[in-house]
């Protein structure tokens, strides 16, 4: 989305869109401030439009607006991330089960190629690929179960966490053991193990706020 004359100008739901895929990519960082005009340029989108945007993203919890500051991307507490991740680990455990009882067999093989390319990141050590490709797995498996309603509410938890270098989150130790974890759902969800399935995903989740807590700790020691 930029700036063109020939084109519609964007509504506020897609200038929403455009600010919250440039938060979970980084490219937007926590305590950032989101200067209206420089979004009116990049995207083309009238003012009115942009605020509508801004006010949605602050319902969401991603965006924060101030008096006589403005917008800028929220940072998002320690203990809101623990609820985060309660929250992810019922969600994220349920579309586990339901993946494993009724995903496509195009969803099923779509997730082993993932899988693979997860497999390569930590034999190239490649944490940020890692990372990316980290997203994608769970989305896959989060499109599989076909629940559509947890597939909004998980979008709307994606709060930004403290933003940490995926170098710290995935050293070498970390890759493997969490890619150990994918490899042992990928059996699971393969084999239609549907309780297995759950369990297994929300230990996952669980272990990787276990991990996200201890780097916190380290970081700020």
């Amino acid at each position: 989305m930029v700036e063109n004359p020939s084109l519609r100008a964007p509504t506020g739901s897609e200038i929403a869109d455009w600010v919250r895929d440039r938060i979970r990519a980084g490219r937007f960082v926590p305590g950032q401030r989101l200067v209206e005009v420089d979004i009116i340029r990049q995207t083309g989108a009238s003012r009115s439009k942009v605020r509508e945007a801004l006010q949605r993203l602050e319902g969401e919890g991603l965006v924060q607006i101030e008096e006589f500051r403005g917008a800028s991307v929220k940072n998002a507490s320690l203990e809101e991330v623990r609820q985060i991740y309660r929250a992810r680990v019922a969600l994220e455990g349920i579309c586990a089960g339901d993946f494993a009882r009724q995903a496509t067999p195009e969803q099923k093989e779509r997730l082993c190629a993932v899988q693979d390319a997860l497999d390569r990141c930590v034999e190239d050590r490649a944490p940020e690929r890692f990372g990316r490709l980290n997203v994608e797995w769970h989305r896959l498996i989060v499109e599989g179960s076909g629940n559509s309603v947890i597939a909004d509410l998980l979008q709307r938890l994606n709060v930004p966490i403290h933003r940490l270098l995926f170098e710290s989150f995935y050293d070498d130790e970390r890759l493997r053991t969490a890619n150990a974890d994918h490899q042992n759902m990928v059996k699971l969800l393969l084999a239609g193990d549907a309780d297995a399935s759950e369990q297994a995903m929300r230990r996952h989740i669980e272990d990787g706020f276990v991990t996200l807590s201890k780097i916190e700790s380290e970081f700020y020691r």
